[in-house]
């Protein structure tokens, strides 16, 4: 993880952390002058985006530290615990949202002062839309997970404070008194969708899942470049954090010298590395006609033979 990476992830949870605050102050004084379900739903998913973004901070600087004894891979996979721990929040957050619609659509109510709550919403969507476009930037710098899950908070958050100003005018100026928890109900379905999308990225990263299809066949076509290598068979692939990892097995000429094989594969991990950065790579090398698990297709198909056209 190089320190470019680990300073716009940062800038990227600081600046969350700080919006959060900012807006946590702003809609609790409107939740209290307008008594709006929704307003209220807002505020505390903007109050659980401000713990949230604290769990970024922390998992961003955490995946941030260099690999140790404890820890040979590094720490990447704080950042998806991060992201993990935001989608908690979103869920329990999406609960009492809802919870608290439920209650108002049976007991009903009215909200009040409009003016302040559509002023705040506006404020709020101009400083969330700032914060997206430099979470924007550090995303595709970086592909953080974090700071792509913290991401999502805010893009629904845009929804949310549209919702909140539609809520309003609806109760206050054209007398639907049920929109404001209608629209908080709404936000809580919203918000648990978005959890689901979230988690599943984080889960894939936890969990090792394999390279998308695609990605892995650009990889085993660089591989397939070198005429030296045959076989390339037992491919292994995935993410943690901001690092890539790969690794498989190759056939060499048994007849081969360990010098001539490492002077290979040190061309082959050279080109490799260049091509994906961010990789972490692990060939090994079999004598040609070896196998090592009889019957294994998962670990004895050849990936090159998969190829449509071999370079």
């Amino acid at each position: 993880m190089t320190d470019d990476r680990a300073l716009l992830t940062r800038s990227a949870a600081f600046a969350s952390l700080g919006m959060a605050l900012f807006l946590a102050i702003l809609k609790g004084w409107a939740a209290w002058t307008t008594g709006s379900t929704a307003m209220l739903g807002s505020l505390a998913d903007t109050v659980l985006d401000m713990i949230a973004s604290l769990a970024t901070l922390i998992g961003v600087w955490v995946a941030a530290q260099p690999a140790d004894e404890s820890h040979r891979f590094g720490h990447g996979k704080a950042e998806a615990l991060a992201a993990m721990f935001q989608v908690i929040l979103i869920v329990l957050s999406a609960g009492a949202i809802g919870l608290r619609a439920v209650t108002a659509l049976i007991e009903g109510g009215r909200t009040e002062a409009a003016g302040q709550g559509i002023l705040v919403s506006i404020i709020a969507i101009g400083a969330t839309m700032g914060l997206l476009a430099w979470q924007s930037h550090v995303i595709r710098r970086t592909g953080s997970i974090a700071i792509r899950t913290d991401n999502l908070h805010y893009k629904s958050d845009l929804f949310l404070n549209l919702a909140v100003i539609a809520a309003l005018v609806l109760d206050q100026y054209f007398g639907f008194t049920r929109a404001d928890p209608l629209f908080g109900l709404g936000i809580a379905v919203w918000l648990a969708w978005g959890a689901w999308r979230a988690s599943t990225e984080a889960i894939d990263h936890l969990m090792d899942r394999e390279w998308p299809e695609e990605r892995r066949q650009r990889f085993v076509e660089r591989a397939a470049q070198h005429p030296e290598l045959s076989k390339l068979h037992d491919l292994r692939t995935r993410t943690s954090g901001g690092s890539d990892f790969a690794q498989f097995h190759v056939d060499l000429p048994p007849e081969m010298t360990v010098a001539e094989a490492h002077d290979i594969i040190e061309r082959v991990e050279a080109d490799l590395c260049s091509a994906f950065p961010g990789l972490e790579l692990l060939i090994h090398i079999d004598p040609a006609g070896h196998v090592d698990e009889p019957g294994n297709k998962l670990v004895e198909s050849d990936e090159f033979t998969k190829l449509e056209t071999k370079p």
